[in-house]
């Protein structure tokens, strides 16, 4: 009788395809499994690396790379001056790979683990934060009257209250403004899928809304909450139906935080001046209006809570940013 149904049933996938699939290594299973479109960048680049020093051309060859292989790679990375951070995320990229094919039974050991890395400064981090007068000239440069201006300005206000990444703000839904318990929140999916509520400032609010009136998609639920303004390839203006489509990361860089940063004249005397250094204004605001620790951690979409001490620039920048409702 099984076999009756094994035979009648239609079949996805051919003998040939089922086999080939049955066939695919682990190393390229685990790199299919990481679903961060970030991570998955950085780690290539970083296996890539490894692959390159040690002369590994197919992922089976992963297989005997030995304890000693990863230690002249580690010294390599030494030699060319790369900060420890980087050191430690490339170290991580391949310990992570070896930890999967150990799950797999496709080798017997991890060979990273045991070899040193650098030490991470726990004290805070490299990415400066926004003073006083730089939260409030960054905030008033998007012109007032304009599509892209109250845009701008309500995607630099969501970024300085509520320390979202880059990738997160680009993924938020118009429905994603949402009411818990009578308390206005974001809805924000981070890292690894997971999702988080963090509370809506007022003042954030306030420019979300403006801005929402001039462009007209409020009622747009599934639709991005923050669109390009102009379309380069179609005509049509803003209200061109392919502007319905998510802003792009780097776009929020370029276009949007680094474009007003020059303008004001921040990244002049502020070196790294970055979308990360508004995250890094908002969780050291919210710390030095005697927020939680822990709760700033749950708002940032942290793992790890000394992940979040390193936003913390209390100590380096008295004078840094009371963001004002």
């Amino acid at each position: 009788m099984t076999t009756d149904l094994i035979t009648r049933t239609n079949r996805a996938l051919t003998a040939q395809e089922f086999q080939g699939l049955a066939e695919v290594p682990p190393e390229t299973v685990w790199f299919a499994n990481i679903r961060n479109a970030r991570t998955r960048r950085a780690y290539r680049i970083d296996l890539k690396d490894f692959m390159g020093f040690v002369g590994i051309v197919r992922p089976v060859e992963f297989r005997i790379v030995t304890r000693a292989h990863v230690i002249a790679w580690r010294n390599d990375l030494d030699r060319r001056d790369l900060a420890p951070s980087t050191v430690r995320r490339k170290l991580s990229a391949l310990s992570s790979l070896f930890d999967y094919l150990c799950e797999s039974n496709a080798v017997t050991h991890n060979p990273v683990r045991g070899v040193e890395r650098p030490k991470a400064n726990n004290n805070e981090g490299l990415t400066p934060a926004a003073d006083n007068e730089q939260v409030r000239l960054l905030l008033a440069a998007p012109h007032p009257r304009t599509i892209k201006g109250q845009r701008d300005r309500a995607i630099l206000a969501t970024l300085l209250y509520h320390g979202l990444r880059r990738e997160e703000l680009c993924t938020l839904k118009v429905k994603d403004v949402q009411r818990r318990e009578g308390v206005l929140h974001l809805r924000v999916e981070g890292k690894g899928d997971k999702i988080r509520y963090v509370p809506v400032a007022p003042a954030a609010y306030r420019l979300i809304d403006e801005y929402l009136a001039a462009v007209g998609h409020a009622g747009d639920l599934d639709g991005p909450l923050f669109r390009p303004v102009k379309n380069n390839y179609t005509t049509g203006g803003w209200q061109a139906g392919e502007l319905r489509k998510l802003l792009h990361p780097q776009s929020v860089y370029r276009d949007v935080v680094k474009r007003y940063a020059d303008q004001v004249g921040i990244t002049v005397d502020t070196h790294g001046f970055c979308v990360h250094s508004l995250r890094a204004t908002a969780a050291t605001n919210a710390l030095e209006n005697d927020s939680d620790i822990a709760k700033v951690q749950q708002w940032l979409g942290h793992a790890n809570i000394s992940t979040t001490r390193l936003y913390d620039k209390r100590k380096t920048a008295p004078k840094i940013a009371r963001v004002s409702e």
